[in-house]
């Protein structure tokens, strides 16, 4: 997996993905991620890359030739066309599914936006697709991009150090996860459920798929409305904890 972001603030994306899990599998080399600053590409003497927009308003707006040649000089660079995506309120929302179609692919470039958002002529260019991360407004696209770097990275191969370790987390199998609880077995007066410290595997699945059914109905209604519910499935929703 090849990941670029263009970005006014590469010093501010490279600190998160060089750290962690994601920074691990970077210097493994199991994916390559490069934070390009877009002023390198900007106009002038003084490097511009925003302008005020036609019509007035508020703010400045991302003009588009730093943003193309920036693109251009990646895909010269990588030998390849990526898919790009432009992080932005009005795009498609992020779900696991969404971030499950991108890890399949093989080149992703991300468009931070900033300012007042971007020349709308480039996004028809080079964009395939804007995407949002939800209903509300940031200061800028990096944010979202990390967001959407790191959930796509850690479904790559080699990324993570058991690579079932996903698919029993939250979304990953259509329902939120179970609560999990680790040492002491009790805690100011908290207990493990007794069925945890059972060893009785059985019992232990049985009780996880239960908690993770009856935390979805409860907080997440909508997703179990597109969960394909067995009989024993909608037993454990009737049974009392």
């Amino acid at each position: 997996m090849i990941i670029d972001i263009i970005t006014l603030f590469d010093g501010m994306c490279e600190t998160v993905l060089s750290e962690s899990i994601i920074g691990r599998a970077r210097r493994r080399g199991d994916i390559e991620i490069e934070c390009v600053n877009l002023r390198e590409f900007g106009e002038g003497r003084h490097r511009q890359v925003d302008d005020r927009p036609y019509g007035g308003g508020y703010g400045m707006l991302m003009k588009a030739e730093p943003i193309f040649r920036c693109y251009e000089h990646q895909v010269h660079k990588r030998g390849m066309t990526p898919y790009v995506i432009y992080l932005s309120p009005r795009g498609r929302t992020l779900h696991h599914g969404v971030v499950k179609e991108l890890a399949e692919k093989e080149y992703l470039l991300l468009l931070c936006g900033h300012y007042e958002g971007v020349d709308q002529r480039v996004i028809d260019k080079i964009v395939d697709e804007e995407l949002s991360i939800g209903d509300f407004v940031l200061t800028g696209g990096e944010l979202p991009a990390l967001v959407l770097a790191d959930a796509v990275c850690r479904l790559c191969d080699g990324v993570l150090s058991d690579p079932a370790a996903h698919e029993e987390e939250s979304h990953a199998s259509g329902l939120l996860e179970y609560p999990q609880y680790t040492m002491p077995p009790v805690w100011q007066g908290m207990e493990v459920p007794p069925v945890l410290r059972s060893g009785d595997h059985g019992a232990v699945d049985r009780w996880r798929k239960k908690q993770s059914l009856k935390l979805t109905a409860s907080r997440r209604p909508d997703l179990l409305r597109h969960y394909p519910l067995t009989e024993v499935d909608k037993r454990l929703l009737e049974e009392e904890d």
